[in-house]
């Protein structure tokens, strides 16, 4: 099993056309700002998978049309923002849907991040010692 991490490697195109100077500043200084929140997702998890050596595939949406229309055909509509497209980071398993950022940010906290991924926990792992737990009561 593959994970999939899809990333953005760049903001995309930020330029909105304003009649109003302000206003064309200010869109684009929200744009800048959503997208390092992006990256600092996006090197979130890679860090957190790299770390615990588990593998993975980045995909990046900004470099490549398929990736980008894969990864927008296949997060489920119940996990679609109500307005505009989802957002890197998104995570798969093959194809299977793990979840965006926050929901990948809850199981870390969770320490259920090898059940999020649909992967079987290391022994010896926080995530593999809760389970030993849970099926011992």
């Amino acid at each position: 099993m593959v994970i999939k991490l899809f990333i953005a490697s760049s903001s995309g195109s930020t330029s909105v056309r304003t009649s109003d100077a302000r206003e064309h500043a200010t869109v684009a200084r929200h744009s800048s700002r959503k997208f390092n929140t992006i990256k600092k997702q996006q090197q979130d998890v890679k860090g957190f998978l790299a770390a615990n050596k588990i593998e993975f595939e980045e995909c990046d949406i900004a470099a490549d049309e398929d990736n980008r229309k894969w990864m927008r055909e296949h997060v489920p509509e119940d996990s679609r923002p109500a307005t505009g497209n989802p957002l890197p980071p998104q995570i798969f398993n093959e194809d299977r849907y793990c979840g965006n950022y926050e929901a990948f940010f809850c199981a870390r906290e969770d320490n259920a991040v090898y059940a999020f991924l649909g992967l079987t926990a290391p022994p010896g792992s926080k995530e593999a010692e809760a389970l030993s737990k849970k099926t011992q009561m």
